[in-house]
């Protein structure tokens, strides 16, 4: 039997990237998945199709996470497709780097908006929904270990939801819903693709100092995402799991 068979997911910022390879995953075991967009509801259709071709059962849901709104129907449009909730995946985020002469209140805003308070609008939301042995999984970041230069921004929000993880693993333990953090490092996406990450010297330079010897691919993270949402790992709660290949 498939170990999420008869679950319910959510899983935000889902149209591309590691939430469309995290929602793949999840059906793929056995989990009804809502597919969350901000603005490619034809990426988020997209992983809909896929999974739904493979057989599994999934609905795109709009919403920008960083709204009190937004998030709610989210959680709204998820509960009302598949009548319950188990997993959520907080996966939105932005991102964007630049020197400490070179912040502004926009772009502080901006990533803090979406990265931070997105997470806690939206789990705030699903919450109420959620009973004992629900998981909630948050997608933070690798460079809160590496503390990157010109990284300030970014990796202050990663750096806020590694403790806001921790913060919400011991307040929602009494009712037995588990929280845990994974902390990708590179992982080959539209977006750092589209930076110029892959191919780059800045990607040769990550893989030399990685002990397994290559970046990331979005499967790499989902297979931990099935783990962290299934019951075989009903006793981690509050952890970060650092997903780099060892990079450190």
């Amino acid at each position: 039997m498939s170990k999420l068979a008869g679950k319910v997911a959510l899983v935000t910022g889902a149209s591309k990237g590691i939430g469309a390879g995290i929602a793949k995953a999840l059906a793929a075991n056995g989990a009804a998945v809502a597919v969350n967009y901000a603005s490619s509801r034809a990426g988020a259709d997209a992983v809909v199709k896929a999974i739904t071709d493979a057989g599994g059962r999934a609905v795109a849901v709009g919403g920008d996470v960083s709204k009190a709104a937004d998030a709610q129907s989210i959680v709204d449009q998820t509960v009302k497709a598949f009548g319950r909730l188990d997993i959520l995946v907080n996966n939105s985020g932005v991102y964007a780097f630049g020197a400490l002469a070179d912040i502004t209140e926009a772009e502080f805003h901006r990533q803090f908006g979406i990265n931070v308070l997105g997470v806690l609008l939206v789990t705030q939301a699903a919450s109420p929904h959620l009973g004992e042995g629900a998981s909630i999984i948050n997608i933070s970041s690798g460079v809160t270990t590496l503390l990157m230069p010109e990284s300030a921004v970014y990796t202050g929000t990663k750096g806020a939801l590694d403790a806001i993880g921790g913060v919400l693993a011991n307040e929602l333990a009494p009712r037995k819903i588990r929280v845990n953090t994974i902390n990708p490092g590179v992982v080959v996406t539209e977006g750092t693709e589209a930076a110029g990450v892959i191919g780059s010297e800045m990607e040769a330079g990550f893989v030399a100092r990685t002990p397994l010897g290559r970046v990331g691919q979005p499967d790499d993270i989902a297979d931990i995402a099935v783990f962290l949402a299934s019951d075989d790992s009903r006793w981690l709660t509050g952890e970060k799991l650092l997903a780099t290949g060892g990079l450190r």
